[in-house]
């Protein structure tokens, strides 16, 4: 096999997503996120058991790896569709933090370029509290942030879709080969 094989590209492809989902794992922990942080550690798992499974010729843990993308993809689909307001979600709703709590997006308050100014509300001017903080001048808005890393993880999870069927054929085409 050269260099630039199914098996080499495909390692390739694992462990770009492996980077990618492990900064995006950072910034989900950072903004309290819990659903994305499930499933970016889910992401973790199975994709460093579809890079085994290209590295040790294993093709069921390179399916387990097929079939984990078409989910994945459809989650990040839906992440898109989220933070764009599509099809009747809101990102202001509290489905990304299951619930349980009502932190959101990291970005919404760390964004690029973004100058945090603290404008206290009148109800809570005279007492001890946490003022109010709104996002101004921002460079780009912290749904285009998510929707990019969203789109980026869709774009390597295709082509790792694609790389994958390739060697698991080959693997197969190779045990008929054997026998």
């Amino acid at each position: 096999m050269g260099c630039c094989s199914g098996r080499s590209v495909l390692m390739f492809f694992c462990a770009l997503q492996l980077i990618t989902a492990v900064e995006r794992q950072v910034f989900d922990f950072l903004g309290y996120q819990w659903a994305p942080i499930l499933v970016n550690f889910l992401h973790v798992i199975v994709v460093i058991l579809g890079l085994f499974g290209t590295v040790q010729y294993k093709p069921r843990y390179v399916v387990l790896y097929i079939v984990w993308i078409v989910f994945y993809v459809t989650w990040n689909v839906f992440i898109c569709c989220l933070y764009l307001d599509l099809g009747g979600l809101s990102k202001d709703s509290d489905y990304l933090s299951l619930g349980l709590s009502s932190h959101r997006s990291w970005w919404k308050d760390n964004g690029p370029g973004c100058e945090s100014r603290n404008l206290p509300t009148t109800r809570w001017q005279h007492l001890e509290s946490p003022a109010r903080v709104s996002e101004l001048g921002c460079v780009l808005e912290y749904q285009y942030i998510e929707v990019m890393h969203s789109f980026l993880q869709l774009f390597i999870s295709a082509l790792g879709f694609v790389f994958a069927c390739y060697v698991v054929n080959i693997f197969s085409e190779e045990e008929d080969t054997c026998l």
